[in-house]
Protein backbone atom coordinates (compact mmCIF):
# COMPACT_ATOMS: atom_id res chain seq x y z
CA UNK A 1 0.00 0.00 0.00
CA UNK A 2 1.28 3.44 -0.91
CA UNK A 3 2.04 5.80 1.97
CA UNK A 4 2.22 9.58 1.60
CA UNK A 5 5.81 10.80 2.15
CA UNK A 6 5.02 14.53 1.94
CA UNK A 7 4.87 15.24 5.66
CA UNK A 8 8.14 13.45 6.31
CA UNK A 9 9.77 15.26 3.40
CA UNK A 10 8.88 18.64 4.91
CA UNK A 11 10.40 17.57 8.22
CA UNK A 12 13.56 16.33 6.51
CA UNK A 13 13.98 19.50 4.45
CA UNK A 14 13.44 21.69 7.51
CA UNK A 15 16.09 19.79 9.45
CA UNK A 16 18.47 19.94 6.49
CA UNK A 17 17.91 23.69 6.35
CA UNK A 18 18.76 23.97 10.04
CA UNK A 19 21.85 21.86 9.38
CA UNK A 20 22.93 24.28 6.65
CA UNK A 21 22.56 27.20 9.08
CA UNK A 22 24.64 25.30 11.66
CA UNK A 23 27.31 24.71 9.02
CA UNK A 24 27.47 28.44 8.29
CA UNK A 25 27.84 29.11 12.01
CA UNK A 26 30.63 26.54 12.22
CA UNK A 27 32.37 28.10 9.21
CA UNK A 28 32.28 31.53 10.84
CA UNK A 29 33.61 30.18 14.15
CA UNK A 30 36.35 28.19 12.43
CA UNK A 31 37.40 31.19 10.34
CA UNK A 32 37.68 33.19 13.56
CA UNK A 33 39.81 30.49 15.16
CA UNK A 34 42.04 30.31 12.11
CA UNK A 35 42.43 34.10 12.08
CA UNK A 36 43.45 34.10 15.75
CA UNK A 37 45.95 31.33 15.18
CA UNK A 38 47.45 33.00 12.11
CA UNK A 39 47.69 36.22 14.07
CA UNK A 40 49.67 34.58 16.81
CA UNK A 41 46.99 35.10 19.46
CA UNK A 42 46.93 31.50 20.58
CA UNK A 43 49.58 31.15 23.27
CA UNK A 44 48.64 27.54 23.99
CA UNK A 45 49.16 25.12 21.11
CA UNK A 46 47.05 22.56 22.94
CA UNK A 47 43.48 22.80 21.56
CA UNK A 48 42.08 22.25 25.06
CA UNK A 49 43.97 25.29 26.25
CA UNK A 50 42.91 27.54 23.41
CA UNK A 51 39.86 29.67 24.12
CA UNK A 52 38.69 29.53 20.52
CA UNK A 53 38.12 25.80 20.87
CA UNK A 54 35.08 26.57 23.05
CA UNK A 55 33.32 28.10 20.06
CA UNK A 56 34.22 25.07 17.97
CA UNK A 57 32.93 22.75 20.66
CA UNK A 58 29.62 24.62 20.67
CA UNK A 59 29.40 24.45 16.87
CA UNK A 60 30.18 20.73 16.88
CA UNK A 61 27.59 20.11 19.59
CA UNK A 62 24.86 21.81 17.57
CA UNK A 63 25.93 20.02 14.40
CA UNK A 64 25.93 16.69 16.23
CA UNK A 65 22.40 17.15 17.57
CA UNK A 66 21.11 18.17 14.15
CA UNK A 67 22.90 15.26 12.51
CA UNK A 68 21.20 12.80 14.83
CA UNK A 69 17.75 14.32 14.32
CA UNK A 70 18.15 14.75 10.55
CA UNK A 71 19.56 11.27 10.00
CA UNK A 72 16.69 9.69 11.96
CA UNK A 73 13.93 11.45 10.05
CA UNK A 74 15.75 11.08 6.71
CA UNK A 75 16.06 7.31 7.10
CA UNK A 76 12.36 7.02 7.99
CA UNK A 77 11.50 9.07 4.88
CA UNK A 78 13.89 7.01 2.75
CA UNK A 79 12.39 3.74 3.97
CA UNK A 80 8.87 4.97 3.22
CA UNK A 81 9.81 5.81 -0.37
CA UNK A 82 11.49 2.42 -0.70
CA UNK A 83 8.30 0.69 0.46
CA UNK A 84 6.30 2.71 -2.07
CA UNK A 85 8.70 1.58 -4.79
CA UNK A 86 7.75 -2.01 -4.00
CA UNK A 87 4.13 -1.21 -4.90
CA UNK A 88 5.12 -0.11 -8.40
CA UNK A 89 8.14 -2.24 -9.26
CA UNK A 90 8.79 -5.00 -6.71
CA UNK A 91 10.85 -6.99 -9.19
CA UNK A 92 13.17 -4.11 -10.07
CA UNK A 93 14.42 -3.36 -6.56
CA UNK A 94 17.94 -4.67 -6.07
CA UNK A 95 17.72 -4.91 -2.26
CA UNK A 96 14.93 -5.53 0.21
CA UNK A 97 13.18 -2.65 1.96
CA UNK A 98 15.07 -3.36 5.16
CA UNK A 99 18.28 -2.28 3.48
CA UNK A 100 16.86 1.24 3.19
CA UNK A 101 17.51 1.39 6.94
CA UNK A 102 20.24 -1.18 7.55
CA UNK A 103 22.37 -0.10 4.61
CA UNK A 104 23.29 3.12 6.38
CA UNK A 105 24.88 1.23 9.27
CA UNK A 106 27.16 -1.18 7.41
CA UNK A 107 30.76 0.07 7.79
CA UNK A 108 32.43 1.05 4.50
CA UNK A 109 29.58 -0.44 2.45
CA UNK A 110 27.38 2.43 3.61
CA UNK A 111 29.36 4.56 1.16
CA UNK A 112 27.52 2.94 -1.76
CA UNK A 113 24.58 0.77 -0.61
CA UNK A 114 22.14 3.67 0.12
CA UNK A 115 23.05 5.33 -3.16
CA UNK A 116 22.18 2.14 -5.07
CA UNK A 117 18.85 1.92 -3.26
CA UNK A 118 18.16 5.57 -4.07
CA UNK A 119 18.72 4.84 -7.77
CA UNK A 120 16.24 1.94 -7.64
CA UNK A 121 13.66 4.13 -5.88
CA UNK A 122 14.20 6.88 -8.46
CA UNK A 123 13.60 4.48 -11.35
CA UNK A 124 10.47 3.06 -9.71
CA UNK A 125 9.14 6.58 -9.18
CA UNK A 126 9.38 7.54 -12.86
CA UNK A 127 6.29 7.40 -15.10
CA UNK A 128 7.92 4.45 -16.90
CA UNK A 129 10.23 2.56 -14.52
CA UNK A 130 11.56 0.36 -17.32
CA UNK A 131 12.55 3.23 -19.59
CA UNK A 132 16.28 3.69 -20.27
CA UNK A 133 18.03 6.12 -17.97
CA UNK A 134 18.23 9.58 -19.50
CA UNK A 135 21.59 11.24 -19.85
CA UNK A 136 22.29 13.24 -16.70
CA UNK A 137 19.20 11.88 -14.96
CA UNK A 138 21.09 11.09 -11.77
CA UNK A 139 23.24 14.23 -11.70
CA UNK A 140 21.50 15.63 -8.62
CA UNK A 141 21.66 12.32 -6.77
CA UNK A 142 25.31 11.74 -7.69
CA UNK A 143 26.36 15.29 -6.77
CA UNK A 144 24.68 15.03 -3.36
CA UNK A 145 26.04 11.57 -2.66
CA UNK A 146 29.59 12.45 -3.69
CA UNK A 147 29.69 15.49 -1.41
CA UNK A 148 28.05 13.53 1.40
CA UNK A 149 30.51 10.62 1.18
CA UNK A 150 33.64 12.75 0.77
CA UNK A 151 32.63 15.05 3.61
CA UNK A 152 32.16 12.07 5.92
CA UNK A 153 35.81 11.15 5.40
CA UNK A 154 37.18 14.70 5.45
CA UNK A 155 35.22 15.56 8.59
CA UNK A 156 36.68 12.65 10.53
CA UNK A 157 40.18 13.51 9.41
CA UNK A 158 39.70 17.17 10.34
CA UNK A 159 38.47 16.47 13.88
CA UNK A 160 41.26 13.97 14.47
CA UNK A 161 43.87 16.44 13.24
CA UNK A 162 42.50 19.16 15.52
CA UNK A 163 42.48 16.86 18.54
CA UNK A 164 46.03 15.67 17.89
CA UNK A 165 47.57 19.06 17.01
CA UNK A 166 50.50 20.01 19.25
CA UNK A 167 51.61 23.22 17.55
CA UNK A 168 49.96 26.37 16.23
CA UNK A 169 50.93 25.29 12.71
CA UNK A 170 49.19 21.98 13.28
CA UNK A 171 46.07 23.76 14.48
CA UNK A 172 46.03 26.03 11.43
CA UNK A 173 46.28 23.01 9.15
CA UNK A 174 43.47 21.32 11.06
CA UNK A 175 41.22 24.38 10.70
CA UNK A 176 41.78 24.28 6.94
CA UNK A 177 40.40 20.75 6.94
CA UNK A 178 37.54 21.80 9.20
CA UNK A 179 36.64 24.61 6.81
CA UNK A 180 36.66 22.20 3.88
CA UNK A 181 34.47 19.77 5.83
CA UNK A 182 31.93 22.45 6.77
CA UNK A 183 31.81 23.81 3.23
CA UNK A 184 31.16 20.34 1.81
CA UNK A 185 28.57 19.61 4.49
CA UNK A 186 26.79 22.86 3.64
CA UNK A 187 26.77 21.97 -0.05
CA UNK A 188 25.58 18.44 0.71
CA UNK A 189 22.72 19.78 2.86
CA UNK A 190 21.52 22.06 0.06
CA UNK A 191 21.73 19.28 -2.53
CA UNK A 192 19.98 16.88 -0.15
CA UNK A 193 17.07 19.33 0.15
CA UNK A 194 16.76 19.41 -3.63
CA UNK A 195 17.01 15.61 -3.82
CA UNK A 196 14.35 15.04 -1.15
CA UNK A 197 12.04 17.55 -2.82
CA UNK A 198 12.56 16.02 -6.26
CA UNK A 199 12.11 12.37 -5.30
CA UNK A 200 9.10 13.09 -3.08
CA UNK A 201 7.55 15.09 -5.90
CA UNK A 202 8.12 12.21 -8.32
CA UNK A 203 6.31 9.76 -6.06
CA UNK A 204 3.49 12.18 -5.33
CA UNK A 205 3.04 12.86 -9.03
CA UNK A 206 3.01 9.17 -9.89
CA UNK A 207 0.59 8.31 -7.08
CA UNK A 208 -1.87 11.04 -8.03
CA UNK A 209 -1.38 10.96 -11.80
CA UNK A 210 -0.06 14.54 -11.87
CA UNK A 211 2.77 14.38 -14.38
CA UNK A 212 5.31 15.90 -14.69
CA UNK A 213 6.76 16.17 -11.21
CA UNK A 214 8.40 19.35 -9.95
CA UNK A 215 11.85 19.96 -11.33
Amino acid sequence: MLRNPNGLSYAVMSLLGATAVADVFSLIVTLGVRSDLRGGLADHPDPAGYEGSLGLAAAWFVQGLLLLATATVFVVWFHRLRRNADVWTPGLQGRGAGWAIGGWFVPVANLWIPRGIAVDIWRASRPDPCAPDRRGEFTLLNAWWTLFAVQAVVGRVAVRMFDMAETVEGLVEATDWLLASDAMNLGAAVLAILFVRRLTSMQHAKATGMIPAAQ
